[in-house]
């Protein structure tokens, strides 16, 4: 490859000198070609590692028991196959999806609940979702290592989980001062 390499820089070399008219002879040529061959069988190795690192997304759709899930850059879409598309619980969740990297998973059996997993990755990110989705502190329940709620947006009832909450919540005064803990009445 490397002698192949060698003949084809030196060809494109000698092009480029004709159509520039540099003033380089055969020997000159001869000499760059030998120099960059090395430099740029690496280029091109690099340009290969990056274009094999570049894998595509995986993207499936499968469709069973009358829901169609769709999964797509580690986020899973199900959605039942009698929902039309165009529902609002459809498109929040599509808006979701496309828009919140923190989105894992969106489930809509009908056209005005959504069922939403997001894995936020801090008390801020976490304070959005709890804004945004119109969720009540003190009618959170923690669970395990999430933390469930029910909220409203646009019409759309939306049933949240959050991954990993409560890791975030460890800090318990900063998170009541955020507005993500109800205040608790102290004990008497």
């Amino acid at each position: 490859m490397s002698r192949d390499l060698q003949h084809r820089l030196h060809s494109r070399l000698e092009l480029a000198t004709q159509m520039l008219d540099l003033p380089l002879t055969a020997q000159h040529l001869e000499a760059l070609a030998v120099e960059l061959t090395p430099a740029v069988k690496a280029l091109l190795a690099e340009q290969a590692d990056v274009q094999a690192s570049a894998a595509p997304v995986g993207y499936a759709v499968v469709e069973t028991e009358g829901v169609r899930t769709t999964t797509y850059a580690q986020c899973t879409s199900r959605i039942d196959v009698n929902v039309d598309e165009d529902s609002p619980a459809a498109l929040l969740a599509a808006t979701f999806r496309t828009r919140q990297p923190d989105v894992t998973a969106t489930d809509v059996p009908s056209a005005t609940y959504l069922g939403l997993t997001v894995h936020p990755q801090s008390l801020h990110a976490w304070a959005w979702w709890v804004e945004r989705l119109h969720l009540d502190p003190a009618a959170l329940t923690r669970r395990d290592s999430s933390v469930y709620g029910i909220g409203h947006v646009d019409g759309v009832a939306v049933h949240v989980r959050g991954e990993g909450v409560p890791e975030l919540m460890t800090d318990e005064s900063a998170a009541r001062l955020m507005g993500l803990l109800a205040e608790t009445e102290p004990a008497s």
